[in-house]
C-alpha cells in the first residue's frame, strides 16, 4: 500500500510569537503546501528522497536520537522519533516528497512536511492517534529533535484549518474554534523578501528565552506566580519598567500588546471592519519592528510600500520574522496595482527581486490511499 498526504504552510493572519507565551493565534492554511508519499518496508529503515532537492538519504529507526546534527531529513526523523517515544509502533518505510512552499520564506515549510509524513506513517502503520495530538507529536519533534522551541501554531494550522475559514487558538488550553473569512473581495498577498533565515541559527530561541527571563522577574517582584506572559497585563508590565532591563521590557510589551490584538482582529473579521483589521495589522508589525525586533529593512520597506498602496488595508511581517514574508490585506481589484508598485520601488534597493503570492484559506492535511 501507498498513500499520499498533502499538507498546507501557513501564514498568520496577527498573534505573532503568542503561542510560545500560551497566547492566542490566528493563522490560515495557504494553497502551497508539501505532498508526501510513502510505503512501507519489511524492515526498520527509513529510506527517503527530496524531489526538490534531489537528495536521499536513509536512517534507522532504531538509531534515532535527538541532537545528532543539522541535516535536511531531521524533520522527517524527528516525526519518527516522537511517534516512537509515544510508545507507538512503527514500520521502515519509502518516502518521497516535494512541494512548492519557498524553503527559509517564514511560511512553514518545514511543520507541513512534519504534518505530512506523520499523518502518513499514521495510516500506514494503522495507528488510532486524532489529528490535534499529532499535531503535538509534530510539535515535539521540531521542539526535543530539530533543536527549535517553536508553539504549537504551525503544526496545528497545517494540521487543522478549515477551507475558508481562520483557526483560532489558545495556546493555553490547546483548544481551537474555526473563524469564517468573510472575503469575497479581497485577497492576501504574500510577498516574500527572500531574506531566508534559519530559525536554529537565528535568535528565534533567544527571543524564547527572552520572554521566560521577563515572566520570572516579574513575578518575583510582583510575588505572584504566573505560569506565562499570557496572564500578565499591560499595568503588570509597566509597573516592571522600572527593575526590567529594557530589552526584557519591550519584549513582554509586545507580546501583551499582540495577546489582546488577536481577538480584536477576531471581532474586527466577523464584523467585516476592514479598516479594523488592517490598523490592527499595522499595528503587529510595527511592534513586530520596533519592540520585538525581529523584522529587517527589507520587511519593513514592502510593509510601508504596500500600506501605501490604494486598496491595501494593512500590512505585516508574517512568522517568525529575520527575513521571509509579509502579508496584505488587499482588494481584489488593486492586487496588479500593489504587486507592480512592490516591484517597481523595490528595484535596486534590495539584494534580490521580491517574489509576489495570493493565497485563500486552505484546508489543513489530507490522506489517501494511492495503490
Amino acid at each position: 500500500m501507498r498513500v499520499q498526504a498533502d499538507a498546507p504552510g501557513r501564514i498568520n493572519l496577527i498573534g505573532e510569537h503568542t503561542d510560545y507565551n500560551r497566547g492566542w493565534v490566528l493563522p490560515i492554511g495557504i494553497a502551497m503546501g508539501i505532498s508526501l508519499t510513502a510505503a512501507l518496508r519489511r524492515d526498520n529503515l527509513v529510506k527517503v528522497y527530496a524531489r526538490d532537492l534531489k537528495k536521499e538519504a536513509v536512517f534507522s529507526l532504531s538509531e534515532l536520537s535527538p541532537g545528532n546534527g543539522h541535516n535536511w531529513w531531521d524533520y522527517l526523523a524527528g516525526v519518527c522519533w516522537a511517534l516512537l517515544d509515544e510508545g507507538f509502533e512503527l514500520s521502515g518505510a519509502d518516502i518521497s516528497f516535494g512541494g512548492d512552499i519557498p524553503i527559509g520564506a517564514g511560511l512553514s515549510s518545514s511543520a507541513a512536511l512534519e504534518v505530512a509524513a506523520a499523518a502518513a506513517l499514521v495510516r500506514l502503520n494503522s495507528l488510532d492517534i486524532d489529528k490535534k495530538k499529532l499535531a503535538l507529536l509534530c510539535q515535539k519533534a521540531e521542539n526535543r529533535y530539530v533543536g527549535v522551541q517553536c508553539g504549537v501554531m504551525d503544526q496545528y494550522a497545517s494540521m487543522l484549518c478549515k477551507r475558508n475559514h481562520a483557526l483560532l487558538i489558545d495556546c493555553r488550553s490547546l483548544d481551537y474554534e474555526h473563524v469564517p473569512l468573510k472575503l469575497s473581495q479581497q485577497a492576501l498577498a504574500i510577498i516574500d523578501s527572500r531574506v531566508n533565515r534559519s530559525l536554529a541559527g537565528s535568535d528565534y530561541n533567544r527571543r524564547r528565552e527572552e520572554c521566560r527571563e521577563a515572566l520570572a522577574l516579574i513575578n518575583e517582584h510582583s510575588g505572584v506566580k504566573r505560569q506565562s506572559l499570557r496572564e500578565v497585563t499591560l499595568q503588570d508590565v509597566e509597573q516592571a519598567r522600572f527593575f526590567l532591563p529594557e530589552e526584557l521590557y519591550l519584549r513582554s510589551l509586545f507580546v501583551v500588546e499582540e495577546n489582546q490584538r488577536v481577538p480584536a482582529m477576531v471581532r474586527a473579521l466577523q464584523a467585516g471592519d476592514l479598516a479594523g483589521a488592517g490598523r490592527l495589522m499595522n499595528e503587529s508589525h510595527t511592534g513586530l519592528r520596533d519592540l520585538y525586533k525581529v523584522s529587517c529593512r527589507e520587511l519593513d520597506l514592502l510593509a510601508e510600500l504596500s500600506r501605501g498602496t490604494p486598496g491595501v488595508w494593512g500590512a505585516r511581517l508574517t512568522g517568525a520574522g529575520f527575513g521571509g514574508c509579509i502579508i496584505a490585506l488587499v482588494q481584489k481589484e488593486n492586487l496588479p496595482d500593489l504587486q507592480r508598485r512592490i516591484m517597481e520601488e523595490t528595484s535596486g534597493l534590495l539584494e534580490k527581486e521580491p517574489c509576489f503570492y495570493t493565497t485563500s484559506a486552505a484546508g489543513g492535511c489530507v490522506v489517501k490511499i494511492i495503490t
